[in-house]
Order: C-alpha cells, then sequence, then structure tokens
C-alpha cells in the first residue's frame, strides 16, 4: 500500500499521477484542498469528464460498476470520485469497491474521499483493495500545538507575517476550526496589505471563531494548561453543551491514567498499557505517560472522588455549580 502525508502530496503530484486517490482524514478543510489539488491535476493530464457517486443511505452500489463501464459520448477520459461519508460501505458496497479496483484500468482516474477510519476499517479488504490499487493520502488534524506553525504557514503564502504572541491569540480564536481559520486569514489578507501584522490590527479585525471539542478537554488537562482548560469550559458551557457529558469526558481522562498508572506500578511494558487502555498516537501517549508519573495516585484517586460529587451536583442531590465545579476538576491536574 502507498501511503502518502498530506504534506508530501504536492510534491508527489508534480512528479507523477496515479490512477485512484484515497483521501483518508477527519479534517473538512484540508480533505477539500488535497481533493481540489488532486483534480487540478488530473484535468491537466486529460480526464476531462468527471462523475461523483455520494454513497449515503439507499446508494446502489452498482452505480460504481456502471459508471467505470460506461464510455464518454465525447471520448474524453473519466474522473469518478466516489465518497462516503460514514467510511462503512457495507457487505454490497465492499464488494463492490474490490471489484471496481480488480477491474481499474488506466482510461479511469478514481478519488475516493473517506473519515477517518477504524482500525478494523483500516484492516478491511475493500480499503486493502483500494491502497493496492492507488495512493492512500493520511489527513490528520493540526494539533494545537502546532496551529500557530500552522496559521503563520497560511499567511505567508498571502505575503503576511506576525509576530509570536499575535500566531498564538490567532489560534487560540479559532480552535479546532480550521475551516474558520482559513477564512479569517483570507480575510486579513484583503483588510491589510503584505508584511508585518501587529497584534491590535489582528484583534480588531477577528472576531471569535473557536468551535471546541469537548474531547479535547482531556489534553488540556493533563497537559497542566490552565488557560486553555478555563477558555475551553467557558466556551463549551456557552455553546449549550450538556454538563454530564462534559464530565463523562473529564473524568473517563482521569480513569483511563489511573489504570496507565497501575500498569507502570506493575512494571508493564507501556505500548502494552497502552494497547489495553486503547491510547493511540505518540503525542496522546506521551502526554498521558508524562501526566500519569507526575501526578501523585492520592491525586488521582481524590480527583475520582470530586468527579463523583460533581455528578451528584448535576442531579440535584447536592447543592453546587457543576460547571465551576469541573473547573476546579480540571485544575487539580495543572
Amino acid at each position: 500500500m502507498t501511503q502518502l502525508r498530506l504534506e508530501q502530496l504536492d510534491a508527489h503530484l508534480s512528479r507523477q499521477l496515479a490512477s485512484l486517490y484515497v483521501l483518508h482524514g477527519d479534517e473538512p478543510l484540508l480533505s477539500f484542498e488535497a481533493a481540489d489539488a488532486i483534480r487540478a491535476r488530473a484535468r491537466t493530464a486529460g480526464y476531462s469528464e468527471r462523475v461523483v457517486l455520494l454513497a449515503e443511505r439507499n446508494f446502489k452500489w452498482g452505480e460504481l460498476g456502471a459508471a467505470a463501464a460506461s464510455m464518454s459520448l465525447f471520448g474524453d477520459r473519466k474522473l469518478i470520485e466516489l465518497r462516503i461519508p460514514t467510511g462503512k460501505p457495507g457487505t454490497e458496497g465492499a464488494s463492490a469497491i474490490q471489484a471496481f479496483c480488480e477491474a481499474h484500468s488506466e482510461d479511469i482516474f478514481a478519488l475516493v474521499s473517506l473519515p477517518r477510519l477504524d482500525r478494523a476499517g483500516q484492516n478491511s479488504a475493500w480499503f486493502a483493495a483500494l491502497g493496492r490499487c492507488g495512493v492512500v493520502v493520511n489527513i490528520h488534524p493540526v494539533e494545537r500545538p502546532r496551529l500557530p506553525e500552522w496559521i503563520a504557514a497560511r499567511l505567508a503564502r498571502q505575503k503576511q507575517r506576525a509576530d509570536r504572541d499575535t500566531m498564538q491569540y490567532l489560534a487560540d480564536s479559532v480552535e479546532g476550526n480550521l475551516l474558520a481559520a482559513h477564512q479569517e486569514i483570507q480575510k486579513l489578507g484583503l483588510l491589510f496589505p503584505q508584511g508585518s501584522l501587529d497584534f491590535d490590527m489582528v484583534r480588531a479585525a477577528l472576531m471569535n471563531v473557536a468551535r471546541y471539542d469537548p474531547g479535547q478537554l482531556g489534553e488540556a488537562m493533563l497537559a497542566g494548561d490552565r488557560a486553555r482548560l478555563a477558555r475551553m469550559l467557558e466556551g463549551l458551557r456557552g455553546e449549550g453543551e450538556a454538563a454530564p457529558r462534559i464530565l463523562w469526558v473529564l473524568a473517563d481522562e482521569i480513569r483511563t491514567l489511573a489504570r496507565v498508572q497501575r500498569g507502570i506500578a506493575a512494571g508493564r511494558p507501556l505500548p502494552e498499557v497502552f494497547r489495553e487502555c486503547r491510547i493511540w498516537g505518540s503525542a496522546r501517549q506521551t502526554l498521558v505517560a508524562d501526566a500519569a508519573r507526575r501526578i501523585r495516585t492520592d491525586h488521582i484517586e481524590a480527583a475520582l472522588a470530586h468527579a463523583a460529587a460533581i455528578d451528584r451536583i448535576i442531579k440535584g442531590v447536592l447543592r453546587g455549580d457543576a460547571w465551576d465545579e469541573m473547573l476546579h476538576l480540571g485544575l487539580r491536574f495543572a
């Protein structure tokens, strides 16, 4: 299976063009830009007729084979886009995809768009068939620490730059929303000339478009990032998130940390502990391992008891403000 990281795609397309590409990831802006670059390169290679198939509920998988088998009225080379929003084609779809790959020819250019698949999906026969037939482009979200760098690179495209504090402010304002970040960066390009942007002009132009992801709360908590944790909790509360869901996210992170601590104390290899606790990705594994070594066991036990008390507050058994208590719970790890 030929696999590329997103940042390798432009160099790859400048050298060659495969006959099938699979976009694999959950970041809409980056997936859209990658698809646009691949389509543009395919058009220069003569694939001028485009067929888009959206495999949603009740999609007839025979359309995939029919699109590949039918000839263009004008003899043009054909580009078939297959989009599978759920990443689960089902039994019929899996068979259709494998048959499509087996019969694939150079006269047909294919672009398949998928969300990030779980381990079972990535090990499936239909995904393996796509990988053998073409190139898989892995599109990973921009991790929070890399967001200022990502924004700086986007500003550089329009010949603008800013200092570190301004980059950090931009990152805080658009956290978790790359599409909004892209729009705000474009707006800065329209409002201001090329060159250096100062903090005040950026702040005046920027509206707060952060979209807070509850799943990232644990990251802020374990990292001991108090400012980010407080900002995210305030944002989630303002967006109307349910307190029980937020508490579950925090408590689950604490329980995971306790399991990792027990594994380390028992002398078990960290990779084995991570697999058992379903902790994937080197960045997250490093974060959890560092927290497990840094935080005392009695502090984790106290945090779990605190989470249980917050649950009783949410249910009306105890008096108090659940959101304030969740902030204090997270600050235990700072």
